[in-house]
């Protein structure tokens, strides 16, 4: 008999106990392996609408409910015995009569239950009339769609005269609730105005759950090692089912370096790790390459990838993830380098020192190590032609030849000082990496993925091209240009790096609520461009859940934040919130101490994130949102958003150059964004008077 596992059976797994889950696993787990035990107590649920969904007993409360048919046994959802009874009750599994697909569709019992007003403030204001978009969805209203094209879109025909009476931003809401993904994502498309995607059709006859949306919801566990696979903890939703647009990008072949973009919450790491899994799967020689740009986030990602290859052994051992720098400076070791990082305080000491033996010129030391670090050390200029006939992308302070001829002086100086000292920077451990290998030296591995790939710096990229020079499809990204916090944008083709036609952007937000999403948007643009020209459209984003709408606080003093904070935690608690899913974050560690005051006024445990840790405890966590890149919790308290703290009071006095305002206050506002999307369900953001201009733009809605 074949076994299928639908995701609202992981859902639902995953919100019992430990010991309850671990019941149920056993129970699947033998269920795969002898369907007609007797032992499992089968009862049929007779007032479900559905005659096909049975009850199987796991121990004397959790039930799981099945769906039985001619070949098939499909797990469907596992609670407490009342709780389990009244899903199946209200649900009934279909084939969809237009798209083919296996649907769940909720039995309506009455079109008033889903018109009740929730918690949407407004969706995006509907564009006007465009000739590019049909006649049939210029109206705001949804009862001008017909039920011919609802039904295409994948809409239960059940729900289709629901849908096409909804009127309202609440209406639609919480009607989509209700409705398969592929049709919820298609009424929000058409509510707003924009043409959704088309959802294909099956021929008849052809197997309900091998639709490209039914297998984003259900999926086939062909062996006893993939049910084992599925069922090893943590069971992860994303670890089985897939947007058929992420399947597509993670299984399509390239024909050159590759991009996934989107907007904080699309599911680009979700791409990134199964595109080296799929890579791994394909070839017995892969050696893949899993990467990003600090510890905190590669180990994030070595538990994900655990989840997904767990059982398979000879997978695994085909994929090495590391954070960029630790596996540049362990290659460098290697090959029998000596690693002296110099440091940002050697550095400044060295400018000072090469500056006064330089007369002549009225450069600061602020300007000297932007240049040096932007221009310089980036590009790994290494004679005086180089520096002359460099392109000084983003730096606006134009320096005529001769000016930059005492540069040079200055600069040729700290590498000297380098040199004597035998110490070195990231670009140039990069750099010697780079040329090691294109002088034939041999690469480790055959193909890299990179998570977070916006805060790339230039000799990084270069590394990575060398490191898979000569396969087309070695590299592959996973970023958002809306997210770059620490690097300033600079040409990737200039390096070989060419994504153009091979950049493809997610649009469908699992993570944060509509609410939050909607919010945090307003600190960035519509779309953003990198220097190349490949724009990254924002404004077709969406949510496909509701929530609460975030709060914004500004207080008199510190201590009445910490009271609030505190209140807020405490509350969360109260709903069932566990504590390892909450989240303060602050911009720097300066005020880390407000943070933990907050927790610990809450009778809670503050687990302080950096560089070495996972979120894994039990326990309050507290980040800086530099670290917070990556992470995500269903509750976050963004504190001490100030003047004078976002933006970096610090960073804006210590410009060196006219375009280095404008990056600090792109990166701040970046980095503000960043920590407001790390919550899924709620988002409180908090400041004390004067609070930063920057909240204002999220005010404004």
């Amino acid at each position: 008999m074949k076994i299928l596992i639908a995701d609202t059976f992981t859902d639902s797994l995953a919100r019992l106990t430990g010991d309850e889950q671990r019941a149920t696993k056993v129970t699947a787990f033998e269920l795969q392996l002898n369907p007609a035990n007797p032992g499992f107590n089968f009862h049929k649920l007779d007032k479900a609408k559905d005659k096909r969904f049975w009850s199987i007993r796991v121990n004397a409360d959790i039930r799981l409910i099945v769906h039985r048919s001619d070949g098939a046994m499909l797990l469907c959802y596992v609670s407490h015995h009342d709780a389990a009874y009244r899903w199946a009750e209200r649900r009934k599994l279909e084939t969809h009569p237009r798209t083919g697909a296996a649907q769940f569709v909720e039995v309506r019992e009455t079109v008033r239950e889903v018109l009740v007003p929730g918690y949407v403030q407004a969706l995006p204001a509907v564009p006007p009339p465009s000739d590019a978009v049909p006649d049939l969805i210029r109206s705001d209203i949804l009862s001008h769609v017909s039920s011919e094209v609802l039904l295409s879109y994948g809409v239960p025909e059940d729900w289709v005269s629901v849908i096409q009476m909804c009127d309202t931003d609440d209406a639609v809401m919480l009607a989509c609730v209700k409705l398969p993904s592929e049709a919820a994502e298609a009424v929000i498309d058409l509510w707003i105005g924009r043409t959704p995607r088309a959802v294909p059709e099956q021929l008849v006859g052809t197997d309900p759950f091998s639709h490209p949306d039914a297998q984003r919801r259900f999926r086939v566990m062909g062996n006893r090692e993939e049910l084992e696979r599925a069922l090893n903890a943590p069971w992860e939703r994303w670890s089985v089912f897939l947007h058929p647009e992420q399947q597509s990008l993670v299984e399509r072949d390239y024909i050159g370096p590759a991009r996934v973009a989107g907007s904080a919450g699309t599911g680009k790491t979700i791409v990134a790790l199964h595109r080296a899994v799929h890579v791994a799967r394909q070839s017995d020689g892969a050696r893949v390459l899993l990467t990003t740009f600090s510890d905190t986030l590669a180990n994030v990602l070595a538990g994900k990838l655990k989840c997904l290859v767990g059982t398979e052994p000879r997978i695994a051992e085909r994929i090495e993830v590391s954070a960029l720098d630790s596996l540049a400076k362990r290659l460098y070791r290697a090959q029998g380098g000596k690693l002296h990082l110099a440091t940002s305080q050697d550095l400044g000491e060295m400018f000072s020192g090469a500056a006064d033996a330089s007369p002549g010129h009225a450069f600061t030391t602020s300007f000297l190590l932007a240049e040096w670090e932007q221009v310089v050390d980036a590009w790994q200029l290494q004679t005086w032609d180089d520096y002359r006939n460099v392109a000084r992308l983003g730096r606006k302070t134009r320096v005529p030849e001769s000016q930059r001829k005492v540069l040079w002086s200055i600069f040729e100086g700290v590498r000297n000082g380098l040199a004597e000292r035998s110490w070195i920077t990231m670009s140039g451990i990069y750099g010697s990496l780079a040329a090691d290998m294109a002088k034939g030296a041999n690469s480790p591995f055959t193909h890299a993925v990179v998570d977070e790939a916006q805060d790339l710096s230039v000799a990084q990229l270069r590394f990575l091209a060398a490191l898979v020079s000569g396969r087309p499809d070695g590299l592959f990204f996973a970023g958002d240009l809306g997210q770059r916090i620490f690097q300033q944008p600079f040409s990737w083709r200039s390096l070989g790096v060419d994504i153009r036609g091979r950049s493809r952007s997610l649009r469908i937000n699992y993570r944060t609520s509509h609410q939050i999403r909607i919010q945090a948007d307003q600190l960035l643009g519509k779309s953003v461009s990198d220097i190349d020209g490949d724009i990254s459209d924002r404004s077709d984003t969406v949510s496909v859940f509701n929530g609460v709408p975030p709060t914004l606080k500004t207080f008199a003093s510190k201590e009445l934040e910490i009271d609030a904070v505190k209140a807020w935690v405490l509350a969360r608690i109260a709903e069932g919130v566990l504590p390892h899913e909450i989240a303060v974050v602050v911009r720097s560690n300066a005020e880390l101490p407000r943070a933990t005051a907050a927790v610990q006024a809450a009778g809670l445990i503050p687990r302080i994130l950096d560089e070495r840790v996972q979120t894994s405890s039990g326990n309050v966590s507290v980040v800086t949102m530099h670290i917070a890149k990556g992470l995500e919790f269903r509750c976050v308290a963004v504190m001490a958003c100030d003047d004078e703290i976002i933006p970096l009071q610090q960073r804006v006095e210590e410009v060196g150059d006219a375009a280095d305002l404008e990056e600090i206050y792109n990166t701040e506002r970046h980095l503000l964004y960043v920590a407001c999307t790390r919550a899924r369900d709620q988002l409180l953001v908090t400041s004390v008077d004067p609070a930063s201009e920057f909240l204002e733009d999220l005010r404004n809605r």
